[in-house]
């Protein structure tokens, strides 16, 4: 394996850890803790609403790090901190303590997305595979934390889900610390001879650049919510939802595993697609499936739900590389973390809200008002993809 690609996996296993650990509370709270310490399902999950601020807040200030300081080294941060920061949330005792742990992984998790990304398109010609393979590890880790956190409360209880997947993230890191070792990496000449030389003709105007970006943050706000519900929510509609085939922790995430893993690899077709056709349709037509299927669920149980569900997430995981794509195509090397990070503060400033609807809707009409209400945020995401330039 050459170093550039031992750096590509080191990257890719960043991002699935990055969401595994965002996403354990998620399941935590559906699974256990709400019944173990006394408290409705809709009044401990606002607990993680710090974390998810903490997410998107602390980006840009991550990205301008990262720009101006080193990238390599704020991916050690990265994995050193989230992992230590897991493995004390695993200790807390109240909801304020686990509160306050989710706020700590939240500001280590921000540093993943603007500068992870950033090192996975630098270099490149097309984009849009590793982004999607890239994109399918972060996915995986959505799907692991509903597996993994089932799996260990059921075996050792819920601080095991904190502190197994912590640990593992400070072996990475201390791995990625060894590899820096070994000197720069540089993409080989095969891979950045693929990126065609930008003109004055070819580099994108001022007005172009503000369409794009002004349609891309339109769109992430939007997607940020859809992603943040439908993974946040999950485990919990398969909870209600499954109630005859899903009857244990690990049943329940099992289920989610396998509705997350099947839809991560929506990815790469949606990468290859963008690498070879026009972005503006291919984001029409994954909105406009997103917007269809989660109407379908709106009344949807058993076996039906989970078909119905494998599908929206296909479309909701679909979604990611696109924007990733477009910034990595728009945004100059020298500011491209930072473009990264504001398109990620967009994405988890519009997601933290997400946790707080969750709860207010599952409390007054159930998930029917949920599916409602991201059939039409997707509605609206097919409306913004519409007014992208037809060659973009």
């Amino acid at each position: 394996m050459t170093r550039f690609s031992a750096q590509f996996l080191f990257l890719n296993v960043g991002h699935l850890l990055d969401h595994l650990v965002m996403l354990i509370f998620a399941s935590v709270a559906a699974l256990f803790l709400a019944d173990a310490w006394g408290l409705d399902y809709d009044d401990l999950i606002p607990y993680g609403t710090a974390g998810l601020v903490a997410f998107g807040a602390f980006a840009l200030l991550a990205g301008w790090l990262g720009d101006k300081w080193s990238r390599e080294a704020m991916m050690s941060v990265f994995f050193l901190g989230i992992g230590a920061s897991a493995i004390a949330t695993g200790f807390a005792d109240t909801p304020l303590q686990i509160g306050a742990g989710l706020l700590v992984i939240g500001v280590f998790a921000a540093i993943y997305h603007p500068v992870g990304l950033a090192m996975v398109v630098e270099g490149r010609g097309r984009t849009g595979i590793p982004i999607a393979i890239n994109g399918i590890y972060g996915n995986m880790g959505v799907a692991l934390a509903a597996l993994v956190t089932g799996v260990l409360i059921d075996l050792a209880g819920w601080r095991a889900a904190f502190f197994v997947p912590g640990a593992v993230a400070i072996a990475v890191g201390l791995a990625w610390m060894l590899f820096l070792r070994g000197g720069p990496v540089m993409a080989p000449a095969s891979v950045a001879e693929a990126a065609p030389a930008a003109t004055a003709e070819t580099r994108p105007t001022r007005a172009v650049l503000i369409h794009v970006f002004a349609v891309i943050f339109f769109t992430t706000a939007l997607g940020g919510l859809v992603f943040q519900s439908t993974t946040f929510a999950l485990p919990k509609v398969f909870d209600e939802r499954l109630a005859g085939f899903a009857i244990s922790a690990t049943a329940v995430g099992g289920y989610a595993f396998v509705a997350f893993t099947a839809a991560a690899f929506a990815q790469l077709i949606v990468g290859w697609l963008v690498d070879n056709y026009s972005v503006r349709w291919v984001f029409a037509g994954v909105a406009a499936c997103q917007a269809v299927l989660f109407v379908a669920m709106v009344y949807a149980e058993g076996l039906l739900a989970f078909f119905i569900a494998v599908g929206f997430m296909l479309a909701v995981f679909g979604q990611i590389p696109i924007n990733d794509v477009l910034v990595g195509r728009m945004a100059k090397s020298e500011w491209r973390a930072r473009a990264f990070a504001a398109r990620y503060i967009v994405t988890f400033a519009v997601a933290a809200t997400a946790l707080n609807l969750i709860a207010w809707l599952h409390e007054t009409w159930g998930f029917e008002a949920l599916f409602m209400v991201l059939a039409g945020a997707a509605a609206a995401i097919l409306c913004g993809t519409l007014m992208l330039p037809k060659r973009i």
